[in-house]
């Protein structure tokens, strides 16, 4: 048998033994997203391919149809979790995403509402450090296949040469294929089979950008030219209560820098200051003021 032959029936072994916990999402959209039979009755899928969140079926092997019932999203990651009860279907093999070099040969995966396995090749062709969605999702890491993102494959795995999922794929700027990786995945998933929504810290503020003056950043020694003006403060929010007032610039939150909102959502985007202090520097009339802010609790269902 030659190399390229043992190949091609090595890929093909890999994507049915890998493809068998691919599911259809059918949920009012024209092309059905994929879904990842991530733990034992857990469905994986992507957010932001999803309509509605009720009346959801997915579609297994040999099109047998099953409902599903939403347990969270968590659209900052764009990962939807639903629960299926009383169908045998194999549970996803969950690789260590920690593995995957830029090079790897990778496989995106996805089923058709009708039933049929659907598979496109490709390489990693980046591979780095974590990141934020334009939500404000933290990912733990920044991972792009270079495969074709066809219509339905959103919400399904991307698997490495030895049958692992790594991730899950979505779709980026333009078209182009990302992949949440398992981690993060899993995180939510944690988060969502526990609570049912994914805790966010909050502030009560409205912000903006605005751009330091040079005479102004010196005089304070502050080494970001930008900051967040406070436009509005909601009345009894975690920062009316520290004594945030309009106006106040904020500079600094837990002791790091911030240069503009995405900052502030960033270190809002988790639990764990939930409740607790955060010290903050404002500019507030010229002069830096410090404040202590308790950080509320605001879920994603409130997003």
């Amino acid at each position: 048998m030659s190399s390229l032959l043992a190949l091609s029936n090595s890929l093909a072994d890999t994507v049915e033994q890998a493809g068998s916990s691919v599911v259809a999402v059918n949920a009012g959209t024209r092309v059905s997203p994929s879904g990842i039979h991530w733990r034992n009755g857990i469905i994986v899928t992507s957010d932001e391919s999803l309509q509605r969140y009720d009346d959801i079926t997915i579609t297994l092997s040999n099109n047998r149809t099953a409902p599903v019932t939403l347990i969270g999203h968590d659209p900052s990651t764009d990962i939807a979790v639903f629960k299926v009860e009383n169908v045998e279907l194999p549970v996803a093999k969950i690789g260590d995403v920690k593995t995957l070099k830029v090079g790897h040969l990778v496989l995106g995966l996805a089923r058709s509402s009708e039933g049929d396995l659907r598979a496109a090749m490709g390489a990693v062709s980046v591979v780095s450090g974590a990141w934020r969605s334009m939500n404000g999702g933290n990912i733990d890491q920044f991972i792009r296949p270079d495969i074709t993102l066809y219509s339905g494959f959103a919400g399904g795995p991307l698997v490495d040469a030895a049958g692992n999922v790594v991730g899950m794929n979505t779709s980026g700027r333009r078209g182009t294929a990302l992949t949440i990786p398992t981690t993060t995945v899993d995180r939510i998933v944690n988060q969502l089979v526990a609570k049912g929504h994914i805790s966010k810290g909050y502030l009560g503020v409205g912000m903006q950008p605005v751009r330091l003056p040079n005479n102004l950043k010196t005089a304070l020694n502050l080494s970001s030219a930008t900051g967040v003006i406070v436009v509005n403060v909601e009345p009894s929010g975690p920062a009316d209560n520290a004594g945030v007032l309009l106006g106040d610039v904020l500079v600094t939150l837990d002791g790091a820098n911030v240069s503009d909102t995405g900052d502030v959502l960033a270190l809002l985007n988790g639990s764990d200051r939930i409740g607790k202090l955060v010290k903050t520097q404002v500019i507030r009339g010229g002069v830096l003021v410090e404040l202590d802010i308790v950080l509320g609790e605001r879920s994603s269902k409130e997003d």
